[in-house]
């Protein structure tokens, strides 16, 4: 979603809150999304599960992650894969009860990882309790309901009860929208009710209900579903931004060691409403995702058909620019001090978007993109499987929901994870034809068992690079950076400690770099630095310190 701009072209963003902090262990965190449907299964029914996460707790342990963010495991029909809520306070059963979710969250505690949950704040499911009430009551306004006999314009749905008129939806038509109302009533058009109506204020005392129900079973905060969906008409996001801001204070006052990660794909605008930090992504802010398509994106996997063709940074070809994203990046942090803190987080890949391996893209590429993510000053979202390689799956079957554009499925992103080579990959025990998707059906499939045995693997990449950044604080979040080059090879100073290059393509690379001759390599491969030059090897990568 990107924000409505302003009439003079450019987009506005919230009034910054300075002197804001957040909880001190975001700082330092490593973030690793789990699709709870495709992650393990551990009971052979070919669904993910709550015990097949805690069955793997250790892979997650060793690995070095610290915070994991489940997608919904709430109760569901699972038309958009659990985005549709019909009870924000129950376990959907294929993952298991309540129980289940307090035991992995406790387990997880005891092995010093979080659990972060999914929040779906702007909608329901179309057979929410909520949902099918207003659907028979003019009177409730939970919704945004236009009564009347035309549509009211594009975006409205009919009603499917005794109701007169049309509902408007969030995202697919069983998604009605929660109504937070609009920034902008108009009495011509009586559906447009202010953000301080009745239904609104019990929509934002329901968020604080949800969040602290969960928050008391231990969990440590929340991933926002569309977080900037929830005002109606908001120019700039502003009534949605003080929504949040409201949530933020409370959430303070009486979880303090919480946090809100937004999806919101703008952090200029995220961070100033209130969280804690927002992932750059494929779609947000003025650029519409630019930045991250500018380092991933190949064309291939999942693509919207209005994005224009552009060179991913991390290719072979090495046609890419770095500078797309940076430009982007200096943009947000300068908008995060001027919030008063709050991080970038930076993923792989997510279940809305095509992993690092889609395409043409090998498992040898995906080394150098690896240095990069953890020793760059972002928060770094891992997405299971990329830490084996797994790849986008191509040619799958709309599988709840899962299609969003003729080259834009997201189920290839959403594969069983590969644990093993049996044939199941360790996922379930299940017939092949009762998986929840289909596993990748490459003969080389990678898989975590095959890659712990092999020392050499990206697996071991991942966990060195991980611990890298665990012990030195230079390479996380608020450690100083400066940029050396910004071509091929990408060099950068990490807190004056710390030399970082990448070389993407797989031709070699080199750059002048005065005053790196004496640089003691850490983890290295493929580079040389000598005599204030560099020299990358394709696919190269070197973290050094510097004397």
């Amino acid at each position: 979603m990107t924000t409505p701009p302003r009439r003079d072209g450019r987009r506005a963003h919230p009034r910054a809150r300075p002197g804001r902090t957040g909880p001190a262990w975001l700082e330092d965190a490593v973030l690793y999304q789990v699709y709870p449907q495709s992650f393990a299964d551990s009971d052979g029914d070919g669904i993910g599960d709550l015990a097949g996460i805690e069955q793997h707790l250790d892979h997650l342990a060793w690995l070095g992650v610290d915070a994991v963010w489940l997608n919904p495991c709430f109760a569901s029909p699972f038309r958009d894969a659990g985005y549709d809520v019909t009870d924000h306070l129950a376990v959907a059963p294929r993952y298991g009860t309540t129980g289940d979710l307090a035991r992995l969250v406790d387990r997880a505690r005891s092995r010093g990882i979080r659990v972060l949950l999914d929040l779906v704040a702007g909608h329901t499911s179309d057979r929410h309790p909520w949902f099918t009430r207003s659907a028979r009551d003019p009177g409730d306004h939970r919704y945004i309901w236009a009564d009347t006999d035309e549509r009211p314009g594009e975006g409205f749905e009919a009603s499917p009860g005794t109701r007169r008129g049309w509902y408007r939806p969030n995202f697919f038509p069983s998604q009605p929208a929660l109504n937070y109302g609009y920034a902008r009533p108009d009495p011509a058009e009586p559906w447009r009710l202010p953000v301080d109506a009745e239904g609104p204020r019990a929509n934002r005392g329901a968020l604080r209900t949800t969040m602290d129900h969960w928050l008391a079973l231990g969990v440590s905060g929340f991933r926002v579903d569309m977080a900037s969906s929830l005002v109606k008409d908001d120019p700039g996001h502003a009534e949605t931004a003080r929504l949040w801001r409201e949530q933020r204070a409370w959430l303070d006052r009486a979880h303090p060691e919480a946090v809100l990660i937004a999806e919101w794909g703008d952090p200029a605008a995220a961070l100033a409403a209130g969280f804690h930090a927002d992932f750059l992504l494929q779609f947000g802010g003025d650029a519409d995702g630019l930045a991250l398509r500018s380092l991933w994106s190949n064309g291939t996997g999942t693509v919207h058909e209005h994005w224009a063709p552009l060179p991913a940074y991390f290719d072979a070809e090495g046609a890419g620019a770095v500078g797309t994203f940076l430009g982007d990046w200096r943009a947000a942090s300068e908008a995060a001090r001027l919030a008063g803190g709050g991080v970038i987080a930076l993923p792989t890949a997510n279940h809305d978007f095509s992993r690092l391996a889609s395409g043409p893209r090998t498992a040898e590429q995906l080394r150098a993109a690896f240095a990069f993510l953890l020793t760059w000053p972002t928060l770094p979202a891992v997405y299971y499987g990329d830490e084996i390689g797994m790849r986008y799956v191509e040619g799958l079957p709309d599988h709840e929901g899962s299609m969003l554009g003729p080259r834009y499925n997201r189920a290839g992103s959403r594969t069983p994870m590969q644990w093993d080579d049996t044939p199941g990959a360790g996922f379930s025990t299940a017939p092949a034809e009762a998986l929840y998707l289909p596993l990748d059906p490459s003969p080389d499939r990678p898989s975590v068992a095959a890659q712990r045995r092999d020392p050499a693997s990206l697996l071991h990449l991942v966990r060195r690079l991980i611990a890298l950044r665990r012990a030195a604080p230079e390479l996380g979040p608020r450690g100083a950076v400066r940029v050396l080059a910004s071509g091929y090879p990408f060099a950068y100073v990490r807190g004056e400690r710390y030399l970082v290059v990448v070389n993407p393509r797989r031709e070699p690379a080199g750059s002048d770099l005065p005053g790196t001759a004496a640089a003691r390599p850490v983890l290295v491969e493929g580079v040389r630095v000598g005599a204030g030059r560099v020299a990358a090897e394709g696919h190269g990568f070197g973290v050094f310190e510097l004397p």
